[in-house]
């Protein structure tokens, strides 16, 4: 039971060895169903990923890739990218996964920065890192796959094979089948670094987020005690590569406990995503909040979701509306949850529990989290703290890589500080109120964008909304939204006033935005994250050039 949970994480693990091949020694047991946006599909088992990561082991071992070296992988939603972290892990290297989506300047820094000896890579990808490749001296040895998935045939006739092959890539298409598919997995111990995750910073350099072997074992437990996956279904997390969310939600977790998962190799469209559900009969699902509120604005009805039991969303908090709607259209709570790239789940709600739709739930078995103040005193229920988490369990970061002070900052006085402001209520659920940045304080009034936001949204005209800070001469900030409205919807001085006037009756007045400006679309991470940072940025700026 969840309650008892103890994570009890073995000396010595090994993700490829202890999981993916242990899987194998039934051939038939399916691990990854698979398609892309033209319709192509494919299904592949355990047994496959043993043989795949095993061959690209043996190439990058074959071409001085050792243990504890840095090796990106920066694919998008193949196969290839399940295989690739996998073999990176047996090896013992520390593996780096990317979002296919980074640019030049994106690659040259996370080269530099972790020193890596090797990268994995699409053709697509490769003329991305040849723009900064003599800039990354320390990167020897690069692979590229045509971006075919495994056991479908590659593009024939294409000028960048020979390119590659002559500039220093591996094709992976024509070498992999060379190597041998049988590897001896090195044995890793918990504490060993296995991943490393670069945060996406606005403002600065992203930070390294170092993780164990211990993390990929403990992430067996968001699996099975949030996500709800299990061996008999089939269990979909829509996130892109090269985020903590994968980790957990495309490989690690339900893998970890044996569930079959599926992928999609395609841009978000929301009738696409219900076809899917649909089609696949998938169980167990999990998505970002900006994918539900436009899943709502379609016809459930029209699609047949009787083996959709569980939904799940995570990647910042989920809007009480959209909460609503989903289960009055579909019967399912949505379950949101709490996590960082930091850590495996902090807080969520669990299957059983009561959904009280805006809140992050409780703090996840295992994790004693609290709200405290400045001083790191718990304070009451319903006042305003820092999350933080008590202790250290062994799913949390080893470390912010090569940077000792961030380290030492997030991790003092016994406690991990996580950076987001929230309360508690009486009950224990514990409700997100924004990054201790995002907070806006307005004539001496502590206000959370999260809760406008969640109020605009309640509005029929309102498609998505971010609110930040803007500079006031008189109240220091005052709340501006940005707001991207539905289809049809015209934007006016009278709109914006309607909508000052909805929030006012739907929150505390003084939360209301005093400023609405309406967009055509918001700034977002690829993970699909508000980039509220970029919007402050720019209200600053506009107040300097007007000062």
């Amino acid at each position: 039971m969840a309650a008892d949970l103890s994570f009890d994480v073995p000396e010595h693990f090994n993700f490829g060895r202890d999981v993916v091949d242990r899987l194998a020694a039934d051939r038939s047991r399916v691990a990854l169903h698979w398609e892309d946006e033209s319709g192509l599909s494919a299904r592949y088992t355990f047994w496959d990923f043993q043989a795949w990561s095993n061959r690209i082991a043996n190439l990058l071992a074959a071409y001085g890739v050792q243990r504890g070296d840095a090796v990106l992988v920066m694919l998008p939603r193949l196969p290839q990218w399940h295989a690739a972290i996998v073999a990176g892990l047996k090896l013992g290297a520390l593996v780096i996964p990317c979002t296919a989506a980074l640019r030049p300047k994106d690659v040259e820094y996370r080269a530099n920065h972790s020193g890596a000896r090797a990268i994995v890579t699409t053709y697509e990808g490769a003329a991305v890192v040849e723009a900064v490749r003599a800039r990354c001296p320390e990167l020897q040895v690069r692979v590229a796959f045509s971006g075919a998935p495994f056991g479908l045939p590659a593009p024939t006739g294409d000028a960048a094979t020979a390119a590659l092959t002559a500039d220093g890539w591996l094709d992976a298409d024509r070498e992999l089948p060379r190597q041998s598919q049988h590897f001896a997995p090195a044995d890793t111990a918990a504490g060993e670094p296995a991943l490393c995750f670069y945060t996406s910073g606005t403002t600065k350099d992203p930070k390294a987020v170092l993780h164990g072997h211990g993390y990929t074992y403990c992430q067996r437990f968001t699996a099975r005690f949030w996500l709800d996956a299990r061996t008999d279904g089939l269990h979909w997390t829509t996130s892109d590569t090269g985020w903590a969310k994968a980790a957990y939600g495309v490989l690690f977790g339900p893998w970890g406990i044996g569930a079959p998962t599926l992928m999609y190799n395609g841009r978000f469209d929301p009738q696409r995503e219900m076809e899917l559900l649909e089609r696949y009969q998938v169980t167990t699902f999990c998505a970002p909040p900006t994918e539900y509120r436009l899943l709502v604005k379609q016809d459930l009805a029209r699609f047949d979701l009787a083996k959709l039991r569980h939904c799940t969303g995570a990647g910042e908090p989920l809007n009480p509306e959209v909460i609503r709607v989903w289960h009055e259209r579909t019967g399912l709570w949505i379950h949101d949850g709490y996590g960082q790239t930091e850590s495996i789940l902090l807080v969520g709600n669990l299957p059983g529990m009561e959904i009280r739709p805006g809140a992050m739930g409780k703090p996840f078995p295992g994790h004693d989290v609290a709200v405290v103040d400045e001083a790191g005193a718990a304070v009451a229920p319903g006042e305003v703290g820092e999350i933080v988490v008590r202790n250290r369990p062994p799913c949390l970061l080893l470390e912010y890589w090569k940077n000792p002070e961030e380290t030492g900052f997030v991790f003092r006085d016994g406690l991990y500080w996580t950076g987001d402001r929230g309360y508690r209520d009486d009950d224990g659920y514990l409700w997100f109120v924004g990054r201790a940045d995002d907070v806006i304080i307005s004539a001496g009034y502590r206000i959370g964008p999260f809760e406008v936001e969640s109020a605009l949204l309640t509005h029929p005209a309102v498609l998505e909304s971010a609110v930040v800070a803007s500079p006031d001469a008189d109240r220091g900030h005052v709340v501006k939204a940005f707001v991207v409205l539905r289809e049809g919807v015209a934007p006016s001085a009278a709109l914006a006033a309607e909508l000052q006037a909805h929030v006012k009756q739907t929150t505390a007045p003084y939360k209301y935005p005093r400023a609405v400006e309406f967009v055509a679309e918001l700034p977002k991470t690829v993970s699909g994250k508000i980039r509220r940072g970029e919007l402050r940025a720019r209200e600053e700026a506009a107040r300097t050039a007007h000062s």
